[in-house]
């Protein structure tokens, strides 16, 4: 049976402004000034270390990486509690796939008690068995680690699994995996990206354009490539 694979962030909840938020917040701390939401688009997709390693190479930060990932999640878990908005059409995606008895995992570059929270306070959590987490592979998206591990601990083969994104680095891991990918880019510019080329369906202008239906048939095998305002 086919199983579908989750990003979180982007993909299935907009946390991306509480990601932001949170790393101003950890950079001003540091005396680090001008970080803007436009800098902080370059790093959507990419995991919270890598994010903070480029970051703190960026502004000469002197502290150790440890001390600010523990510092941007602090900052984001307040955030997330206060509120995490889901995608309309992604949470009945996901209430469509529960009902048919297709597995189901979150395959995401945030921290394991990041990924608890934000599911928990949606109302999300009980539909996804499996969890993985940056932190519990070797490398992070755009390498493939995440998704596998996913697999596997779904019991499924790769070439059984489809993965849904919304950043080029997750859709480039998704085919270094030997993946399926549904592609709703965060950031519609990046629609053109070769990674979201190689998807075997986009939805070219993101969320606003996401057809869960459609998504279904795709995964079920039901139906083909359609790109949506293409």
């Amino acid at each position: 049976m086919t199983a579908v694979l989750f990003d979180l962030d982007g993909t299935l909840v907009d946390s991306e402004p509480n990601y932001f938020e949170a790393g101003r917040r950890t950079l001003a701390g540091y005396g680090a000034t001008g970080f803007d939401w436009e800098r902080h688009t370059d790093f959507i997709g990419i995991g919270t270390r890598e994010t903070l390693e480029a970051l703190r190479a960026e502004y000469a930060i002197d502290a150790p990486l440890e001390e600010l990932l523990a510092a941007k999640n602090g900052h984001y878990l307040e955030l997330a509690r206060a509120g995490t908005p889901v995608f309309a059409g992604m949470r009945r995606f996901v209430e469509r796939l529960h009902a048919e008895g297709v597995p189901m995992a979150v395959a995401s570059g945030s921290s394991r008690a990041t990924i608890g929270a934000v599911l928990a306070g949606t109302g999300l959590a009980g539909y996804f068995p499996v969890l993985v987490s940056a932190e519990e592979v070797p490398r992070g998206k755009p390498e493939p680690d995440v998704f596998l591990e996913a697999a596997r601990r779904l019991g499924s083969a790769p070439a059984d699994c489809v993965v849904v994104e919304d950043a080029p680095p997750g859709a480039a891991a998704a085919h270094a995996a030997g993946m399926r990918c549904v592609a709703v880019p965060y950031v519609p510019a990046t629609a053109e990206d070769p990674a979201f080329l190689r998807a075997g369906l986009v939805f070219p202008d993101g969320q606003d354009t996401f057809d869960p239906e459609v998504a279904y048939a795709y995964v079920t095998g039901r139906g083909g490539r359609r790109l949506p305002g293409a």
